[in-house]
Parts: C-alpha cells; sequence; structure tokens
C-alpha cells in the first residue's frame, strides 16, 4: 500500500473518531442541563453538569482537519479556533488527556484549568483560543521561528469565516507574505459566524479571493470533500516546505449542531440541517475507498469498533480522573 493510500485510510478512521467523539460529547454535555430542569422553572445553566462551561462542536467538519492534518509532522504547528476537537484529534493530541481537561480533572491538558477551548499540548504542537480570529497570529510565530532555525516545519492556522473579517486575518496575511512564512491559513466556511450568514458579513464570495491581494496564493474546496481538501492542503503544504511563502485555502463546510451546545438555532432555515447530512463526508469518504479498493465492509466494521472502543475509554478517563487539589489553583499558571 503507498504513502497516500496510507493516509486516506488514516483519514476516513479520524473522521469517524472525531465524529463520534462530539456526538458523544453532544450528549454528556447535556447531563444536568436538561429539559426536566427547565420544567420546574429553571433556566438552562451552563455551569452544570460534569462538563461545565460553554462547548462548541465540530460534527460535520471532520474534512476540514484530516485534510490538512494528513500531510502534518508531529514538529508541525496547528492552532485551532474555540471549535476546536477535530484538529485536536486529527493533529494527534491523546483522547484521554483532552478528555480529562473538558471534565475539569487533573489529568487533562492543563490540569483541569482551561477547558475545551483551551488545549495545549506542546508535545504534538497544538494549540487553540476562544478568541475569533487568534489562530492566525501565533502560526505566523511559529512559521518564523522555524524558518529562523532553517527548519523546513510548516505551521497552520484554522479559523472561520467570521474570523476572516477581524484584523488579525489582514495583518497575519500581510506579514506572512512579506516575510515569505511557511504557514498554511484554513478558512473553515460553515456559513455561519455563529448566527449571522457569510453573505450579510462578508463582501466577497470567497475570502479565498483576499489572498491575491497579499500576493499569495488563493485555493477553494466548493464541497465538503476529505480528498479534495487533501489534494489542495497538499499542494500548499509542499509550497511552504520548500521555501515558497504562505497560501490561503478555503474550505466549504457543513455545521450540523448549533453554534454552541444549547443554541436554539433559530437563525436557520428549517430543514437546512437534514438536507446537509444527505451529504455527509464520511460516507462518501468510505465509499471512495471502497471504489479504490482500499476498504471491504468487515474492515470497515472493525475499524468503527476499535473507534469506539478508544472515544468510550477516552470519556471513562474523564470521568474518573481525580478533580485538582484546592491547595493547587494557584499553580501552573501565568502571573
Amino acid at each position: 500500500m503507498n504513502t497516500n493510500d496510507q493516509q486516506l485510510l488514516w483519514m476516513y478512521e479520524k473522521m469517524l473518531e472525531i465524529r463520534e467523539y462530539e456526538e458523544t460529547m453532544a450528549k454528556v454535555y447535556l447531563e444536568g442541563k436538561l429539559p426536566p430542569q427547565i420544567q420546574k422553572g429553571l433556566a438552562f445553566d451552563i455551569g452544570s453538569g460534569p462538563v461545565p462551561g460553554e462547548m462548541h462542536l465540530a460534527a460535520g467538519q471532520e474534512p476540514v482537519a484530516v485534510g490538512v492534518c494528513a500531510h502534518l509532522r508531529t514538529k508541525d504547528t496547528v492552532v485551532g479556533t474555540h471549535r476546536p476537537h477535530h484538529f485536536a484529534i486529527a493533529k494527534g493530541v491523546p483522547l484521554k488527556a483532552m478528555t480529562a481537561e473538558m471534565f475539569g480533572k487533573d489529568t487533562g491538558l492543563g490540569r483541569g484549568k482551561g477547558g475545551h477551548m483551551h488545549l495545549f499540548d506542546p508535545a504534538h504542537k497544538f494549540s487553540c483560543s476562544g478568541i475569533i480570529g487568534a489562530s492566525l497570529p501565533p502560526a505566523c510565530g511559529a512559521a518564523l521561528a522555524a524558518k529562523k532555525r532553517g527548519e523546513d516545519n510548516v505551521a497552520v492556522a484554522f479559523f472561520g469565516e467570521g474570523a476572516a473579517n477581524q484584523g488579525s486575518f489582514h495583518e497575519s496575511l500581510n506579514l506572512a507574505a512579506l516575510w515569505k512564512l511557511p504557514v498554511l491559513f484554513v478558512c473553515e466556511d460553515n456559513k455561519y459566524a455563529i448566527s449571522v450568514e457569510k453573505s450579510d458579513s462578508t463582501s466577497v464570495a470567497w475570502n479565498a479571493d483576499r489572498a491575491s491581494a497579499y500576493g499569495m496564493p488563493g485555493a477553494r474546496v466548493e464541497q465538503n470533500d476529505a480528498i479534495a481538501v487533501y489534494e489542495a492542503a497538499g499542494a500548499a503544504i509542499e509550497r511552504a516546505r520548500r521555501g515558497e511563502g504562505p497560501t490561503l485555502l478555503e474550505v466549504k463546510t457543513d455545521r450540523y449542531l448549533g453554534h454552541f451546545q444549547g443554541d436554539p438555532e433559530t437563525y436557520r432555515p428549517k430543514g437546512e440541517v437534514d438536507e446537509l447530512r444527505k451529504h455527509d463526508p464520511i460516507p462518501r469518504l468510505g465509499a471512495q475507498l471502497r471504489r479504490r479498493g482500499l476498504l471491504s465492509d468487515a474492515a470497515d466494521a472493525t475499524l468503527r469498533a476499535s473507534v469506539s472502543e478508544r472515544v468510550a475509554a477516552a470519556y471513562e478517563y474523564g470521568r474518573t480522573s481525580p478533580y485538582p487539589k484546592p491547595e493547587d489553583a494557584l499553580k501552573h499558571l501565568f502571573v
């Protein structure tokens, strides 16, 4: 089996893992926040349940993460968004430590003090932030460091289409092009910046068209297709490793769940998500692999069982790990 085939199979497995992880979290997160409390006259309590705080899930957006990360090495840097799990999983962040962080446990990536929007894993060069557009400047910094060291490592900044209207987007693209930094800017266009449609906030149909204003290539993938993302990202990453500078890649993807869990989604047309799910990228990639003779029904079943076991083990680890000690509250913090 050649390298390309191995990467495609890895992408399929990771897409299954991401989807199961996100759908499991969608259920776990609602524990303690379900309608019975609301029926008693109590409001939705974002701080209740085993996973407190906001929760942003990426079911449907798996192709963007796996199509890019299939080309990356451990020493390459990825900076994600407030919706970070698919990027983290695709970059190799350990499921157990990531899950424990969301449960607020001492065994988590940040000893339970960061939560799901602040996942940091130096060993796998992954980080994220809850601030819109905050992924681009740090990725430029990592790319600059690699260039100054004479390394062929690359950096990837993932961001949503809403972030493309932030100042950090324009400043980062200008700087990256000026200094020919080995960075790939990846825009996930899921149509909505929270509840605002792209057509109501952005003056161009495709943010990839903005690349030419900064003297870099702009590429776009108009369908939520993992292989198409893989091919577009591969060309951009190879270009960056050769020292030829940055690329802006935009992918039209689909968000199946709300902007956050508990989002009433009144801004979405009735039936929109059902229509999107008819074009689910996971069965599409599975069918493509079967046509290439890379996947059988038996192998698919074995793969899904293995994924389910890993995800279940991660959630069990998150639930049963110890909470941080009260006396450690001020440890491991920037002061």
